[in-house]
């Protein structure tokens, strides 16, 4: 399964965002225990890279591992070189974007406007990153849709189990989902139980 057939296939993507990854492989089986295996190591913390080797090598095929907040086309290629299987920009980045398409990696990038959205589609990403989807929701997301259907689009930024369906019943190929899936607190007090639990309602929510 390619990493594009993996999130559209499990829906989700989730967002690890921590000040540092010490405790990643943890983190990491304890998403794919609730059912949720398309992860992504945010380039704003302290380790990211390494984090991408240590779960790559710790879970294998059981996950699949990218790197988001990716600015730079270096950063993308020092990340695929690291493992990575996906990079996500928070905006629209050609130079990054290209740098990814160059090494036949799956690009997800981030934009709001129909304009920003086009533009991703038009420098190769494959996968459209809304974000921040919060600021119009689903509805927005539907209006979006009409005119470009062909976009493939993953929300990102205030998703939840709570808003997860009406997301995808408005047009999301899947969703990317961060703080409300790994909070930084559960991770600091090394309870991965608490990250299991809310991975698999995420995981039942979208699977409904």
């Amino acid at each position: 399964m390619t990493p594009k057939e993996h999130i559209l296939a499990t829906k989700i993507v989730a967002i690890i965002r921590l000040e540092e990854y010490s405790k990643a492989v943890e983190v990491a089986r304890a998403l794919v225990e609730g059912g949720v295996s398309a992860l992504e190591f945010t380039l704003t913390g302290r380790g990211a890279l390494e984090a991408i080797t240590a779960t790559r090598r710790a879970l294998g095929d059981a996950a699949c591992v990218g790197v988001g907040t990716v600015l730079r086309p270096e950063e993308a290629t020092d990340a695929i070189d690291a493992g990575a299987e996906f990079i996500v920009t928070p905006a629209v980045r050609p130079a990054a974007i290209a740098a990814a398409v160059n090494r036949n990696t799956l690009v997800l990038s981030g934009g709001l406007t129909p304009t920003e959205l086009m533009a991703a589609h038009e420098a190769g990403a494959d996968l459209i990153k809304l974000f921040p989807a919060r600021l119009g929701g689903p509805a927005y997301l539907k209006d979006v849709l009409a005119p470009l259907p062909f976009l493939q689009v993953v929300p990102t930024g205030g998703v939840s189990p709570e808003n997860a369906r009406d997301y995808l019943q408005a047009g999301a190929v899947a969703l990317g989902i961060g703080g409300n899936l790994v909070p930084a607190k559960a991770v600091a007090a090394s309870d991965f139980g608490q990250i299991t639990a809310v991975a698999r309602a995420c995981a039942e929510a979208v699977a409904r």
